[in-house]
């Protein structure tokens, strides 16, 4: 007699087992890869996400960007998405390298079980080709370091790399100086909060620049002083008006209008009172998160003190940051307020707009980017171009070994677990030259998006490794094999450690996967 199957999972709960939970995190997974590799390398495309509900747009090829926007559902992309989140946190570049070598990984891994080789033997060959790559990667690691002419130099070809896949790449060169400039102030600091971005729409992406100082996007109040030199800068925020009763928004009951002009009179001594109180810091330029009314914009203006209101609340954290001093939310205790000081305050105009430029500033890393373009969309992706060579850079300052870019670091790591896999007995060699394979994959989509013949350019490039040639790669502008340290295709050791090692550890992951329970939706209650 049999007995029916016994059901442990409550209603609409759903079970994947063995080959079909494999199969389901393999699809979701290359998928994931598929999506994001046409936008690797300096030929790379864009993608345009569109949202349906707000209708905004965003142009963008960065991996992180474009993942973060989509909805997945299937788990296994959902870990890559997150790894190039990680990516993007620790180093700020190579979101897309990270997607696509574990995606390649696990293309490989699929053969592999289909030729029924145990997902724990093709984990076991991963783990020594990974650690076979990151020798290989650090045996070719270069420290320039303790030369600053060098160092400089490995900085401006790693802005100049990173910059060459972005919308910055037709003036790459600008671009990557402007960045180490920017870096280079931070004087080793990876806190980037001393600098600012801040885009103008109008003009081209050549007009942008590096200014020296802070650039706050207010106006000053009417009437007040226009320019102040050697100021002294309360960082508030805090109501202007009084704190309980509106009166000039509230409706109020009197029996004769005199009544009603003692109560204006009780509002505006309660605000005279709150400037007198903000004066008494011996300030000149008060900076205030919230409105400043008419009435104390005026004794401010007649007292000589600049002030400048609904500095949003990034702008206020940021300028306390930078000038040294502290937010203040109430001004009984002079004494205990820490003030900001600055050489110089003054207006300056960008294209259309008035701005207040904050100069000498008590942090001296402190500066702003101010960078103009012909759309609101290019602006943002301009932005997140710069943001992930600053990034890189900071990074690269903290650990400043360099790796070659190009398709070489790749090759270079493929030859030696390829070797590796020669000495290995057994079927992990099998995976061991698999892990090669998906690591000769990089070159061959960097050739594939320029157009080129990928089989011919990655197979001369293989064949010149094994010549010894260790620091050939791909030259993408010409479509042949040469010398990229000549070239100057620089990246940062850290940010390709962080590839190698994210991918492999991912798709470890996935491959152990046996097994995909899916949770009964928990059913809305009736009001």
């Amino acid at each position: 007699m049999s007995l029916a199957p016994v059901e442990i999972f409550k209603e609409n709960a759903s079970e994947e087992r063995a080959e079909n939970a494999r199969l389901s995190s393999f699809v979701g997974a290359i998928a994931v890869g598929d999506l994001v590799k046409s936008t690797l390398g300096p030929k790379g495309m864009d993608k345009t996400l569109q949202s349906m509900t707000t209708n905004n747009i965003v142009v963008t090829n960065d991996g992180a960007t474009i993942l973060k926007s989509i909805a997945l559902d299937n788990a296994a992309a959902k870990v890559l998405v997150n790894i190039s989140k990680v990516q993007d946190d620790e180093v700020g570049d190579g979101t897309t390298s990270v997607c696509v070598l574990a995606a390649e990984l696990l293309r490989e891994g699929e053969k592999l079980v289909h030729q029924h080789i145990h997902p724990q033997t093709i984990i076991e060959g991963y783990r020594i080709a990974s650690a076979a790559a990151y020798k290989a990667l650090e045996e070719s690691a270069v420290d320039n370091s303790k030369n600053t002419e060098a160092f400089r130099q490995d900085l401006l070809n790693i802005a100049k790399t990173t910059l060459s896949s972005k919308v910055l790449s037709q003036d790459k060169e600008y671009f990557a100086t402007l960045a180490v400039d920017a870096v280079m102030r931070l004087k080793g600091s990876t806190n980037l909060d001393n600098i600012q971005i801040i885009k103008k729409a109008g003009g081209k992406l050549i007009d942008s620049y590096l200014d020296e100082g802070f650039i706050l996007d207010k106006k000053i109040g009417v009437n007040q002083p226009k320019r102040i030199e050697n100021a002294k800068i309360l960082v508030a925020n805090t109501p202007m008006d009084t704190d309980k009763i509106k009166i000039f928004g509230a409706r109020v009951r009197v029996d004769a209008t005199g009544k009603l002009a003692e109560l204006e009179r009780a509002e505006r001594d309660k605000m005279k009172e709150k400037v007198e109180k903000i004066k008494a810091h011996g300030i000149n330029c008060f900076v205030n998160r919230q409105l400043i009314y008419n009435w104390p914009e005026q004794l401010f203006a007649d007292s000589g003190v600049m002030a400048i209101e609904h500095a949003d609340f990034d702008g206020v954290e940021r300028l306390a940051l930078v000038t040294g001093g502290e937010i203040a939310s109430t001004f009984d205790h002079p004494e205990l307020v820490k003030l900001g000081h600055c050489d110089l305050i003054e207006e300056i105009m960008i294209g259309e707009d008035r701005l207040i430029k904050f100069s000498g500033v008590a942090a001296g890393e402190a500066c702003t980017v101010v960078l103009r373009g012909a759309t609101g969309q290019l602006l943002d992706e301009a932005e997140r171009s710069l943001h992930d060579a600053l990034c890189v850079l900071s990074q690269t300052v903290k650990e400043p070994r360099t790796t070659l870019g190009g398709g070489c670091a790749e090759m270079l790591m493929a030859k030696a677990v390829e070797e590796v896999a020669a000495k290995t007995p057994g079927k992990k060699a099998i995976a061991c030259e698999s892990f090669a394979k998906a690591l000769r994959q990089l070159p061959t989509i960097l050739a594939d998006n320029a157009g080129y013949d990928s089989a011919e350019l990655v197979s001369q490039l293989r064949a010149a490794h094994h010549e010894g040639k260790s620091t050939f790669g791909l030259d993408m502008a010409q479509g042949i094999v040469a010398d990229v340290r000549e070239l100057g295709i620089t990246e940062s050791f850290k940010l390709k450690k962080q590839v190698l090692l994210s991918a492999s550890e991912a798709a470890e992951l996935i491959l152990r996967v046996d097994d995909i329970i899916r949770c009964a939706p928990r059913p809305r209650q009736r009001e």
